[in-house]
């Protein structure tokens, strides 16, 4: 497949999110931007959710961590369902009852302005890293298997990708991301069946046999109670699971503003029960995807590790048909992730540090929004560039589910602090505690193996939120 033909293809694949755009901005407003007017089908929510969970880290990093992890990944995924059952009995009926746009208003109602303002910046720095971790590993692929043989550099194929996602997304916001969504975690679907399709028929394995084949791989060994102190450790690994669902579901603006778009708080909660359900399936696919592949790739003799298996197979070794299906999914994987990501972040940034609607009228609020929104993809684009030269061989999923721990930690000790607890704390040194918590976080979790004999891993989530809730403990009102 030829540079020509990929960007038709991407071409293509724009227009038609661009048209679903048009049909769902007709009438846009800061209503249908934030919230599409509570009228989003539970339905529609749950299928997009899964795109915007997975992301182009998972399409790529997840089966490339098999060769390493084996199926270690499906710990934490099991994790999940447990963080899921949190979101939908305690986080969605708070929501809900206080008829939030951006959950942070919590922090203001429970604490007050500090704390707020607190919570919403954490949730925007996790959010841009995060977001630009996810976007910086699909531009780096379509670089090396596209953008380089046309000439273009790293910085261009980045900024061509944000303004793409900021044209269909700039209208109407989450009112279109909830249908642009639903359509792209289909094609991302899609594509790894289809992957999973011709490497089982070049390996020689029929269907009927295919779970078969992967349950009795040493690669698919999925339980870890042995080594107590390791990282991959099963306990370690599954409540960690169920505290990242908590904190980068539940506490994130992102993923929540999905489910307050639905008409009714019992949507919702269908929709996190369903949501619940496909992503452990997916998840599981995704590993099994990476188990034929790292079978393949050392079967034929193919030196492709970590984030560049699956790229490398796709392109050079599975045929033409897996490699446009491979665009597709990869495409879909960054854009269901990254246009919703814009719209929270710009979401935040508006309602929570601008009190944008509280200052301006209607007619202002729209413009300063659209202002923001700009402001908001070109610091992503920058952000993206440097990890261009921070990244080097790790894959981006560890990275970022360690990153997530030091920067949602504070979150989820601040929301814990509210919920069970009816303390009121002095808001003023709110921030300070938020801050020193991830510095102490890390400066145990470098010396863990020495000081413990104990390695953290994605744990250092549930260290950084004791701290923060210790710390809060420390500065009550008595």
């Amino acid at each position: 497949m030829n540079p020509t033909q990929i960007i038709l293809l991407i071409a293509s694949y724009f227009v038609v999110l661009i048209v679903i755009s048009f049909f769902t901005g007709k009438k846009s407003s800061n209503a249908d931007f934030f919230k599409a007017n509570k009228q989003s089908p539970w339905y529609l929510v749950a299928f997009g959710m899964i795109g915007a969970s997975l992301s182009g880290v998972t399409f790529i990093s997840v089966p490339g961590w098999i060769e390493a992890s084996q199926f270690s990944y499906m710990q934490v995924v099991l994790g999940y369902i447990l963080g899921y059952l949190v979101i939908g009995t305690v986080l969605l009926p708070l929501y809900y009852r206080l008829n939030l746009t951006s959950i942070y208003s919590y922090l203001d109602e429970r604490f007050g302005n500090y704390s707020y303002k607190t919570g919403a910046s954490f949730f925007l720095i996790s959010r841009i890293v995060g977001s630009s971790f996810r976007l910086y590993l699909v531009a780096n692929v379509l670089q090396i298997i596209l953008f380089d043989q046309l000439g273009i550099q790293f910085w261009q194929t980045v900024t061509i990708t944000i303004i793409l996602i900021w044209l269909y997304t700039f209208k109407s916001g989450i009112k279109t991301i909830v249908w642009t969504d639903t359509l792209q975690t289909l094609f991302m679907l899609i594509s790894v069946g289809v992957a999973i399709y011709y490497i089982s028929k070049d390996l020689g394995i029929s269907g009927g046999n295919l779970l078969g084949y992967i349950l009795e791989s040493d690669l698919s060994k999925t339980f870890f109670f042995d080594d107590v102190k390791s990282a991959n450790y099963f306990w370690k690994q599954f409540i960690s699971g169920a505290f990242i669902a908590i904190v980068m579901t539940g506490l994130d603006q992102d993923m929540m503003q999905k489910n307050l778009t639905c008409k009714t708080l019992k949507d919702a909660q269908k929709n996190m029960f369903w949501f619940t359900i496909v992503l452990t399936i997916v998840n599981f696919v995704f590993l099994c995807l990476g188990l034929l592949l790292t079978v393949y790739a050392q079967q034929n003799g193919i030196d492709a590790h970590k984030d560049d298996l699956f790229p490398i197979l796709a392109q050079h070794h599975l045929g033409m048909g897996v490699f446009v299906f491979f665009i597709l999914g990869l495409i879909a994987a960054a854009y269901s992730s990254a246009d919703s990501a814009l719209t929270a972040l710009t979401t935040s940034f508006s309602i929570d540090i601008l009190n944008i609607e509280k200052k301006y009228d209607v007619v202002k609020q729209v413009s300063v929004r659209k202002q923001i929104h700009i402001l908001i993809s070109i610091v992503i684009i920058f952000v993206i560039i440097a990890f261009k030269y921070l990244i080097k061989d790790e894959s981006v999923i560890a990275k970022l589910f360690v990153f997530a721990g030091y920067t949602y930690g504070p979150l989820l000790g601040l929301y814990a602090f509210g919920l069970f607890t009816k303390w009121k704390v002095k808001d003023k040194l709110v921030p300070i505690i938020a801050i020193s918590s991830p510095i102490l976080s890390y400066i145990i979790s470098i010396n863990s193996s020495k000081w413990l004999g104990f390695e953290f891993g994605f744990f250092i989530l549930i260290l950084n939120g004791f701290l923060t809730y210790s710390g809060l403990l420390l500065i009550r009102e008595k």
